[in-house]
């Protein structure tokens, strides 16, 4: 894989200046489509179904999880389909093909870190104070990468075989978005489906981002471990998986 560094940074850059090109705003998008959401959400969940969340701003507390929820959901919605995109690279050229989903999820980081600065400055707005546990927030940055990855190897190279995968995943992402507390704490879940609920591996790392970046504890350790031990589990059936289908992607392209 180091050889073809190059090489995966050409298929970066290409994902990314694609999306921007011949675009009025560019760049700007990359802050204004989490800003608008925000918008949207924090006014609904704030003086209509009225979430609590304690002495913390609605906005602050949902705009946390949103950052990295969009973070998966643009990685996964695009890695589905970069193997598909790159057929004529695959049937041409011999390459490590998991390269493709890896590009294609590496080029959504522009769009994480412009809006993480949004972020940074909503904070400061609040006047939310910096708490040392912001720290760990690589490790459970990390972790999600890892389940990212992972679920991205299944899917994009399921969709070479199933074109359906693209069309099922966005019911897929709405569906999962509710099961995971991203516009609600945790502590709302009736005590019948906790079990259920915190099954879901997003549970751990969006609470982790929260306790670490909001409150400054960890209050949902064990959900995390879990968490980090699932993205692991999954990102080794996704490279197993991945390598087993992709012998044959060349003969049904």
């Amino acid at each position: 894989m180091v050889l073809y560094k190059d090489l995966f940074w050409q298929l970066t850059l290409r994902e990314i200046k694609a999306r921007y090109k011949q675009s009025i705003l560019g760049y700007a998008w990359a802050i204004l489509v989490p800003l608008i959401n925000l918008l949207v959400l924090s006014v609904v969940f704030t003086y209509i179904f009225r979430v609590p969340t304690g002495s913390t701003p609605y906005a602050v507390f949902l705009f946390v999880a949103l950052i990295p929820w969009m973070f998966l959901v643009s990685s996964l919605t695009s890695a589905t389909g970069s193997v598909m995109a790159n057929s004529a690279l695959i049937t041409k050229v011999k390459i490590p093909r998991e390269i493709l989903p890896l590009s294609a999820i590496s080029s959504k980081l522009v769009d994480l870190i412009l809006a993480s600065v949004l972020l940074v400055a909503f904070l400061y707005f609040y006047q939310v104070p910096f708490h040392i546990t912001t720290v760990f927030i690589p490790v459970i940055f990390l972790v999600q990468f890892f389940l990212i990855l992972g679920i991205c190897l299944i899917l994009s190279a399921t969709n070479v075989f199933y074109r359906d995968v693209e069309n099922i995943l966005g019911v897929f992402l709405t569906i999962w978005m509710y099961m995971s507390p991203v516009l609600y704490p945790s502590n709302l879940i009736p005590e019948n489906f906790k079990l259920f609920f915190f099954l879901n591996p997003m549970t751990g790392i969006i609470n982790a981002y929260r306790d670490a970046i909001l409150y400054g504890r960890f209050t949902d350790t064990y959900g995390f471990i879990y968490s980090a031990t699932f993205s692991l589990f999954i990102l080794l059936v996704g490279i197993i998986y991945f390598k087993n289908r992709s012998r044959f992607f060349a003969d049904v392209m």
